[in-house]
């Protein structure tokens, strides 16, 4: 394959003398086979309908390629570091049993892929929340027993809010290990869809309960409802990661913010939840106006970059150009590699 100039050489004013930028992205889907077939064979009221865009193209065989063809992917990118995870909706839709066996399987597949190239991946665990107490038990596995640094989670499991106290387990395991928790999209509830996103062409009624508006508020409806809960509070140590710029939290994090008026029971406001606990990345979004409104509204400290790979796939010179945006060069390091080794621990997360 022809070499590719990384992104951070176009950054380099010159590159015979500047150190060459290390860039980890932090949303870098897979998909295990054994998921996919379990979920294809579910009945059509049981399915996620949003598995359709993982069929799309050649997307399938992307998502299950965590071995060459994804180096080749990355280095077209100058991605010099990719953390795994399963595309949504893994393993949510599928029955406790089955669920638990296809997550501890996805995670041993990925942990093999990790440790064939440390140098380019680590991963996130998948979790069989459908099962609380087990999903807590895989955590602790993936995170002592196979070097994950973190894990993917979605917003509910069935009609079970990640806020239920069922799930207070795997946050204080998560806080405890110092695992941050990536809160990723999935479809609306049936219910909801039922009452707010149906009536339309079909293809349109799916892409409003997912890509275009209800997968992204239901994501920052769960972080807000985990803040409202006193999550936080119970286990300060609690760190989240949300995606596309924060999952609309940010840009309504003003009028959030006025909860703390109902909300005696907070230690703090809620914008010091969303400002501390709380890291956003940018999902392939690579738009500078994104970037300077997040900055707005938090730290350059809680800012990660990611490409939503493969539903995204910038080539160097967006990814170039993306950096270039940001005046500071210390803030462009933390943005593409220091705060993702500070949060995920990297440096002593060995596989």
């Amino acid at each position: 394959m022809t070499s590719t100039v990384p992104a951070s050489d176009l950054l380099a004013a010159d590159a015979q003398e500047s150190p060459a930028m290390k860039t980890i992205a932090i949303e870098e889907h897979w998909n295990s086979a054994n998921i996919r077939k379990a979920l294809d064979r579910l009945p059509q009221g049981a399915r996620d309908e949003s598995v359709a865009f993982n069929a799309r193209g050649d997307t399938q065989v992307r998502l299950e390629d965590i071995g060459q063809g994804r180096i080749e992917a990355m280095d077209a990118a100058g991605i010099d570091l990719s953390i795994l995870s399963v595309v949504t909706p893994a393993t949510q839709p599928l029955p406790a049993p089955e669920a638990i066996a296809l997550a501890r399987e996805a995670n041993d597949e990925a942990t093999d892929a990790v440790r064939a190239r440390p140098d380019r991946f680590r991963a996130l665990a998948t979790l069989p929340t459908s099962a609380p107490q087990a999903a807590a038990a895989e955590l602790e596995r993936c995170a002592t027993e196979l070097g994950h640094v973190g894990a993917m989670v979605h917003g509910r499991a069935g009609s079970r809010t990640l806020d239920d106290p069922a799930y207070d387990d795997l946050l204080a395991t998560a806080a405890r290990l110092h695992q941050p928790l990536f809160i990723h999209p999935q479809i609306v509830s049936n219910e909801l869809r039922d009452a707010a996103y149906r009536g339309l062409d079909p293809q349109v009624e799916l892409g409003l309960a997912t890509f275009g508006w209800g997968w992204h508020m239901d994501t920052g409806l769960a972080a807000l409802r985990l803040i409202l809960s006193g999550a936080f509070d119970r286990h300060p140590d609690l760190r989240l990661v949300l995606g596309h710029w924060g999952e609309m939290l940010l840009f309504w994090m003003d009028r959030a913010d006025s909860l703390s008026g109902v909300a005696p029971h907070l230690e703090r406001r809620v914008a010091d939840y969303i400002k501390t606990n709380i890291h956003i990345t940018s999902s392939g979004m690579l738009q500078e106006r994104l970037l300077r409104h997040t900055l707005d509204f938090t730290t350059v400290d809680q800012v990660l970059f990611s490409t939503d790979y493969p539903f995204h796939r910038p080539d160097a010179a967006a990814v170039g150009h993306f950096f270039e945006a940001i005046a500071d060069p210390a803030d462009r390091t933390k943005i593409a590699s220091g705060n993702a080794e500070a949060l995920f621990d990297l440096a002593q997360a060995t596989p």
